[in-house]
């Protein structure tokens, strides 16, 4: 069987479908990969082909913004919906469906946040499948499709069905584990559910890291939302945890000297492999992207979210309400309330027993290579 799989370009939506896409190709389907040019290495080094569509988010974004700087805190619905609603998909209707015309796939698998893939192959006749990334968003932007993306269906002769509009009524392969999703959305939505497996590309990491001999605090904000002022505030309250070792990955919009001198048992890094580093960690402080809740949920790890934007404030309340960590908002980010919390959250026996709960749960959902095994059913 032919399946094309499709994300917008950017980390955080491209690495949660690649184990899918990877235990698809060794089931022995047919498969390609379809996104931004940015991720070809990544994914051609899987031995899958890559497809160019689409545009990067800033692309994206810029092309709402114009010459103003984009300031991610300050991004506001009406962006989000011309961002995600119109200017994405538009592009990638644009670049898939001459491909989709071309190839025939037998099955289009698209991200959630990608729907102009789930259009494209609605005007080719193809069925889609719907992959999450994530806790889905409480967000009313979610629970009706944006006048922009209606307007845009309808030039396609595409009916967009009420509520979550932008999944097309199509299956959702869902990575969260059920205890910490969204009741209202699984109320609505056909779901599947697929083990979240964290991808990174391969790395070496500190011997220390490893060897664990003291408890290893893991800060990153991610590939998108990085700031040099939080990153230098976390690590001043983190360095303050006595006996704990800290390990910092900068990520892409922060350059690691930016950061200044760090205490002896600091070690920034512009990047880590963090599907090997969770393993280890005995508290994750991070931004609350999806790729990095999943991964802590299914490492079995506290959390302190300090999030940034987008659905990470939602992330962030779904960690505290499920008692597997805490978060600091605003002007409550400081060194002081950071050391304070992860202190407690390093000794907390409650929530880390919550965590291994969280992690069993998401331990006993299908593989990838289960699901692999199932998807021809959705090309019927």
């Amino acid at each position: 069987m032919k399946i094309l799989f499709s994300s917008l370009g950017s980390h955080g939506h491209t690495y949660p479908l690649l184990p899918l896409t990877v235990a698809a190709r060794e089931h022995g389907h047919d498969v390609a990969f379809a996104t931004t040019t940015d991720f070809a290495g990544v994914i051609e080094r899987l031995g899958v082909r890559h497809v160019t569509a689409g545009a990067s988010m800033h692309t994206a974004a810029a092309e709402v913004f114009g010459d103003r700087p984009i300031v991610p805190t300050e991004v506001g619905p009406d962006v989000v919906e011309r961002v995600f609603g119109s200017v994405l998909p538009r592009r990638n209707v644009a670049d898939l469906a001459p491909f989709l015309a071309d190839w025939r796939p037998d099955l289009v698998v698209h991200e959630v946040a990608n729907p102009g893939a789930a259009l494209a192959a609605r005007v080719a006749g193809i069925p889609a499948l719907c992959h999450g990334f994530g806790r889905m968003w409480d967000s009313e932007l979610l629970d009706t499709a944006p006048a922009a993306f209606l307007e845009f269906a309808a030039e396609l002769g595409v009916e967009v069905p009420a509520g979550y509009g932008m999944l097309l009524g199509n299956p959702y392969l869902d990575v969260c584990p059920p205890s910490v999703q969204s009741g209202k959305f699984l109320a609505a939505v056909d779901t599947a559910p697929l083990r979240p497996v964290p991808f990174s590309e391969p790395g070496e990491l500190p011997d220390w890291v490893a060897a664990h001999e003291r408890p290893l605090v893991y800060l990153t904000l991610g590939t998108a939302f990085g700031s040099a002022d939080v990153l230098r505030t976390a690590i001043t309250g983190l360095s303050r945890v006595e006996g704990t070792r800290l390990l910092v990955a900068v990520g892409p919009s922060v350059e690691a000297g930016a950061l200044g001198e760090v205490p002896e048992h600091v070690t920034v890094l512009p990047w880590v492999p963090q599907a090997d580093v969770l393993p280890h960690a005995d508290l994750v402080v991070h931004h609350g992207g999806s790729g990095t809740t999943m991964g802590a949920f299914g490492a079995g790890v506290p959390q302190l979210v300090l999030p940034q934007g987008a659905d990470q404030f939602d992330n962030a309340d779904a960690v505290v309400t499920h008692g597997l960590g805490d978060r600091l908002l605003g002007d409550l980010v400081t060194a002081g309330a950071i050391a304070e919390r992860a202190r407690h959250l390093l000794a907390d026996a409650a929530v880390r027993d919550a965590a291994r709960a969280v992690a069993a749960e998401v331990a006993a959902m299908p593989s990838p290579a289960e699901v692999a095994a199932r998807l021809d059913e959705y090309a019927r």
